[in-house]
């Protein structure tokens, strides 16, 4: 059995933010499956990782800003703002969608990994997921 619902994200700040239970008061899992998680938007992300210590979060920011920084003058896609054009690159180094296991009616992730919403505009707005659970 399929099910597939889309769900509204609050809006969150420019950064990454631990979305894993966000996501789990919008939807009801099975005993058995897997679920997939698709973000519809190129300037954000989703990726997994480590969810007990929030200083990853920081660091993940200061990478990805070191790694794709704004404002500079190769970029020709710059209606949007500064902040644009290293959105759309950062959000192609992680990824729109992810799978995780569903056991016993919980999601099979591992003790310290969380799903998380990769945010790379300066003016962030709601975000919209496609949660597709495979049963």
């Amino acid at each position: 059995m399929i099910q597939q619902i889309e769900i509204n994200l609050a809006v969150h700040s420019r950064g990454f933010h631990l979305i894993t239970e966000e996501i789990l008061r919008q939807i009801e899992l099975p005993d058995a499956g897997i679920m997939n998680v698709f973000i519809k938007h190129t300037s954000a992300s989703l990726t997994i990782n480590e969810n007990f210590d929030s200083t990853v979060l920081d660091d993940f920011e200061t990478v990805f800003n070191l790694m794709v920084p704004e404002d500079m003058p190769y970029y020709t896609h710059t209606v949007e703002g500064s902040d644009d054009m290293p959105a759309h690159i950062k959000s192609s180094l992680t990824d729109s969608s992810i799978n995780i296991p569903i056991s016993e009616g919980r999601l099979n992730l591992g003790e310290w990994q969380g799903i998380y919403l990769c945010e790379f505009r300066n003016k962030a707005r709601s975000r919209k997921l496609v949660i597709t659970i495979y049963s």
